[in-house]
């Protein structure tokens, strides 16, 4: 699980900054100024959880906290960061709104994975 977070951490940095310089020059000319904001909040929540999922996996390898909370976390925020980032990425940039219901799915999800860092502090 190690090497799949710390990959998907990677991923998802390098996908958030491009969706960041997409929006900054790609898409600035071709949106509203609120469209811009939406899809600039999903890069934001997509960088914030590669990083935690980045943490998790290092948390991971040092073996002094139980697996299975760390392993819940960074599900939680790869599964969280797909629906919460996603959904707002493609309202914004495609105006598909039907997949609105997917954020705060996606929210609820990631506020989750912190609860199970916060069960992982915690585990013995």
């Amino acid at each position: 699980m190690v090497r799949l977070f710390l990959g998907l951490a990677g991923a998802s940095g390098a996908i958030a900054v491009a969706a960041g310089a997409l929006a900054s020059h790609g898409l600035a000319s071709r949106l509203s100024p609120e469209a811009i904001a939406v899809f600039q909040t999903g890069v934001r929540y997509q960088m914030y959880h590669a990083i935690a999922l980045l943490a998790v996996a290092l948390l991971l390898a040092t073996a002094k906290f139980k697996a299975l909370p760390l392993i819940a976390a960074g599900a939680a925020f790869v599964v969280g960061a797909i629906l919460f980032s996603g959904s707002l990425y493609l309202i914004s940039g495609l105006g598909v709104t039907s997949v609105g219901i997917l954020t705060p799915i996606g929210g609820v999800i990631l506020i989750g994975g912190w609860c199970c860092l916060i069960g992982a502090a915690f585990s013995q």
